[in-house]
């Protein structure tokens, strides 16, 4: 036990884990649990290890805590205070709240993208050993080595493929139940869903957790002024200079002002026209609504509806989605206005009926606003009443395409001779002739076949070279009739087989950079010639004197050697092309 060199921040004694009491101690950098009677820790867990904590259910008859690792291992312990449950509650609850100040500051992120590369080389056994010669060893970079492998990492396949966005529950805020803690207060139990919300919904919220949280307050504290700001201070008229989120009620009234001086996008939701009259005030008359509430009470609750429901709205990203489809609709409508006037046709009665009632509503036609407010409302309404699957029009009729030669077009381009020729005409004026004809002409055709080959190995100089290619043939006499895993001892083949995967991957990526159309494929094709003879170096050479006190009767490693040879000579071509452009 080291407590004497380190920093001990709480004890809670009676602490069961395993259904073996202990003692549990929170240090500066890690907790640990040791047994009674004991003078070792049995369990120690350093933060930046620890990935979350859970808690049982206050409902529930054992008062637990369990730590989740970033391993994805976990620990229970149980909390078995003799003298009574409400002190077995008090002791999980000064541990985790210890738990919520200090994860923080040994936070340990862990990228998704970290977590599949190291999925794949636990799972890939060949990847693991290529990743063990080329990067360990220092031939390749690690982004050249997973480069080649993006079709494996899952985060990066979800990165090309749209995802959906995720909205936020309007009542996030009112599922959390308060609970009373005894002394006139509330007592709010926040889970990582709630914050998460709380964060998309309040941006300003969460730039101000990461500025204040832990270095100006606790976690605790700072939620604590959170709800005391949107609750207990929301009809505040003053607002004081010394509150975190004094700034965050500004930006919330700029952004309230905004809404309200902003124009609905969609004329179907826009409720600016509708007036609160009855049938008696001037039926379809159009006049301004006078009246004004008194209730500053309920004004006030309505804005902070709307409010709400703006910012909810707001973290969906609708406004631009929006956006986007609106211009979408009216690019198709200005792309297609023979279809429209196809369409207004068959539908003129309900248009005619429909635009009747739209150029009531607006009596002002001179007017820019209404007009252009009135062509924008016609537009949403063909895309209401369109529908491209029930369309009936007519295809336009492609280019006919007339052909002399069907053989020509149908197998490519044919030697010009007499029997393609004759077989051509005969295809031509197929049409024109009788089926006794036809029979009558193939048979002629048929009769008269040759075959167009040109003349290729006889039949004696075949059978000799192949006696001369079979094993104890003049040209077979290195050879042995013993099979070649039987000659090499499996430690070298699988060495071979090593040297060969990473060779094949460091020669994929060199001439991937052929043809050089660019400074950063020559770049990289000037880093890859010397990476290959940074390998030929480390390990070609070493595999060569290894398998040559063997003795064997085969060059095991000349083919990689032809493969490196090939690569230094398209280089060597390529630079000194590169160097005669320049002169």
């Amino acid at each position: 036990m080291s407590k004497s060199s380190e920093e001990v921040l709480l004890i809670v004694k009676n602490v069961k884990n395993k259904k073996t009491d202990g003692t549990l101690y929170m240090m500066g950098e890690r907790m640990a649990w040791m047994l009674e009677s004991k003078n070792v820790f049995n369990i120690s867990y350093m933060y930046a290890d620890i990935k979350a904590q859970k808690i049982s259910p206050d409902t529930k008859e054992k008062v637990q805590l369990q730590i989740i690792l970033h391993d994805g291992s976990a620990n229970t312990f149980l909390f078995n205070n003799p003298k009574s449950r409400q002190l077995q509650m008090q002791d999980r609850e000064s541990v985790k709240e210890l738990l919520q100040q200090l994860l923080p500051r040994f936070k340990r992120k862990i990228s998704s993208e970290l977590e599949d590369k190291n999925r794949i080389l636990q799972q890939d056994p060949e990847s693991f050993q290529l990743y063990k010669d080329l990067v360990v060893s220092g031939v390749v970079t690690p982004e050249d080595f997973w480069a080649s492998r993006s079709h494996m990492l899952t985060s990066a396949n979800n990165k090309t493929q749209p995802g959906q966005n995720v909205g936020v529950s309007p009542a996030f805020l009112a599922d959390i139940k308060p609970q009373q803690d005894g002394a006139n207060g509330l007592k709010y139990n926040l889970t990582a869903d709630v914050i998460q919300s709380i964060f998309k919904t309040y941006p300003m919220v969460k730039k101000k957790h990461a500025e204040a949280v832990p270095h100006l307050v606790s976690e605790s504290e700072f939620w604590t002024r959170f709800f005391q700001s949107h609750y207990f201070h929301r009809d505040r008229h003053a607002l004081a200079s010394k509150d975190i989120f004094t700034e965050c009620a500004k930006i919330d009234e700029e952004v309230m002002k905004e809404e309200i001086t902003r124009n609905a996008n969609d004329p179907f939701i826009d409720l600016t026209h509708i007036k609160d009259q009855g049938i008696d005030d001037e039926y379809r008359g159009i006049v301004d609504d006078t009246r004004t509430s008194n209730n500053i009470a309920n004004q006030a609750m309505i804005r902070r509806f709307n409010q709400h429901s703006t910012m909810v709205l707001r973290a969906c990203n609708l406004t631009e989605s929006s956006c986007v489809a609106e211009s979408s609709c009216g690019d198709s409508v200005k792309e297609s206005p023979k279809r429209c006037e196809n369409d207004r046709k068959t539908k003129s009665n309900s248009l005619s009926e429909f635009n009747g009632n739209v150029s009531d509503l607006h009596i002002n036609s001179t007017n820019t606003v209404y007009h252009e407010e009135s062509i924008r409302k016609k537009k949403r309404i063909k895309e209401k009443l369109e529908y491209e699957d029930l369309d009936n029009r007519e295809q336009p009729e492609g280019v006919i395409l007339r052909l002399t030669h069907m053989d020509r077009y149908l197998r490519g381009p044919t030697p010009a001779t007499n029997t393609t020729s004759s077989i051509s005409n005969w295809a031509s004026s197929l049409g024109d002739i009788s089926p006794e004809d036809a029979i009558q002409t193939m048979s002629q055709e048929i009769l008269t076949w040759g075959s167009c080959r040109r003349k290729i190995l006889g039949g004696s100089s075949a059978l000799a070279v192949l006696g001369e290619l079979s094993p104890g043939g003049a040209l077979m006499s290195g050879t042995s009739l013993q099979q070649l895993h039987q000659q090499v001892s499996p430690v070298t083949r699988e060495e071979i087989k090593q040297t060969y995967n990473a060779m094949c991957e460091l020669l994929r990526h060199f001439w991937t950079c052929f043809p050089v159309s660019s400074k950063t494929l020559e770049d990289k094709v000037t880093k890859m010639r010397m990476t290959l003879e940074r390998f030929e170096m480390s390990k070609l050479i070493p595999l060569k004197e290894k398998v040559s006190q063997y003795h064997y009767a085969m060059d095991l490693t000349g083919h990689l050697e032809e493969m490196l040879r090939a690569a230094y000579n398209k280089f060597d071509t390529w630079q000194a092309k590169k160097h005669a452009r320049k002169t």
